[in-house]
């Protein structure tokens, strides 16, 4: 493998304010781009990154199926020649490193379906074509790879397409961030926390899926000194506080969101995390790289789950959605010092031996085995 690669990536928005699928990339070519020339392709961009960038521009007029068609056409043909390998994280057939972040379209809406519901999937066009872009992107072909983001998102796909396809699995990884009072100081001085209070944390782009709903009726169990803030969220999220949780408005902080979350990590006592479906989960990893405890969906709801113990390095809930378990574990993270120290201290180990560098270092090796076979 030539020592220097010429890598195009293609993916929807290239920057860490858009999701933890964005931030994935993000992270991943911060450490490649300082080894190899990359080519990042896509629709929207925010970041500070050396590389060289096409933006692939479609109508917002257009339904999502047909931008992504649109944009698979574009990624086929700015991607023909001088590329060694094209690392896509979009579906289509471009390309020959695929990553998967998203439980596949074919499991949500054809796995354990009947003949009726799988006929009705059929007779709309954008699942048709969703379906038929996913299928080219799993096909196996001459030094093409899957990657899936966790072991549980890999069950997924080879429930979708059969144990045979090949998946490798890359987790994503987090950096050590070491604590700042001064900055933690300012954060809480603008949400108006006082050093008494302890601060809770959910980070996403989407705070609902991420458990929302059961953090704030594990609030309203908790003393009045227990707060939450909420970063990445949408204006919505406001009025849906307000109308079903009005007695929480002055203990909730609600954030934009933003390409830098780790100020908020530091300003933070806990990071809570019930999703009820989730790939991986980026965010309870890097809460555990600035030095918080961490309070997550067991491995049947979230991937993340399965490198987690319970009172271990996390505290691992059962069912996110029982209010009373979420508050339990809150509670305890914050009162009880031994079991704080010991989840700490095996959580910062955990990060250890999760780091984007080992990310990027597999995907280097993945390139290799790709242009062997291609050779």
């Amino acid at each position: 493998m030539p020592e220097r690669l010429r890598i195009a990536l293609l993916i929807d928005r290239f920057g860490r304010r858009f999701g933890g699928a964005e931030a994935y990339g993000v992270n991943v070519f911060e450490v490649l781009a300082q080894r190899h020339d990359v080519t990042v392709i896509a629709h929207d961009f925010e970041h500070t990154l050396p590389v060289k960038q096409i933006q692939v521009s479609s109508s917002r007029r257009w339904p999502s199926w047909i931008r992504v068609w649109l944009f698979a056409r574009a990624a086929a043909r700015l991607t023909r020649d001088n590329y060694d390998v094209v690392h896509s994280h979009m579906n289509g057939g471009v390309g020959q490193i695929h990553v998967i972040h998203v439980v596949p379209i074919r499991h949500r809406r054809i796995f354990a379906k009947s003949w009726w519901q799988k006929i009705a999937v059929y007779l709309q066009p954008s699942n048709v074509m969703y379906l038929l872009l996913e299928a080219a992107a799993m096909r196996p072909k001459p030094g093409s790879c899957v990657v899936a983001v966790s072991p549980w998102l890999k069950d997924r796909i080879h429930e979708a397409y059969g144990t045979p396809l090949a998946v490798q699995t890359i987790a994503p990884g987090a950096s050590f961030v070491a604590p700042d009072p001064l900055v933690r100081a300012r954060v809480r001085n603008e949400l108006r926390c006082v050093s008494t209070e302890v601060v809770c944390l959910l980070v996403a782009r989407n705070p609902l899926r991420k458990g929302l709903a059961a953090v704030l009726r594990a609030l309203e169990r908790l003393p009045e000194h227990f707060r939450l803030i909420v970063v990445g969220a949408q204006p919505h999220i406001k009025d849906y506080v307000s109308v079903n949780h009005p007695g929480l408005v002055s203990r909730i902080s609600l954030v934009a969101p933003t390409p830098d979350v780790s100020p908020y990590y530091q300003a933070a006592d806990v990071y809570v995390h019930p999703t009820l479906l989730d790939s991986f989960g980026l965010a309870p990893l890097e809460a555990m790289a600035h030095g918080l405890p961490v309070l997550i969906s067991g491995p049947q709801y979230c991937g993340f789950g399965r490198y987690v113990t319970h009172r271990h390095d996390a505290w691992v809930l059962t069912d996110p959605e029982d209010a009373s378990e979420i508050a339990q574990g809150l509670e305890q993270l914050m009162t009880d010092p031994s079991l704080r120290a010991k989840i700490l201290t095996h959580s910062l180990k955990l990060v250890e031996s999760l780091s984007w560098e080992q990310a990027a270092q597999k995907f280097e090796a993945l390139y290799a085995e790709s242009i062997e076979a291609r050779r």
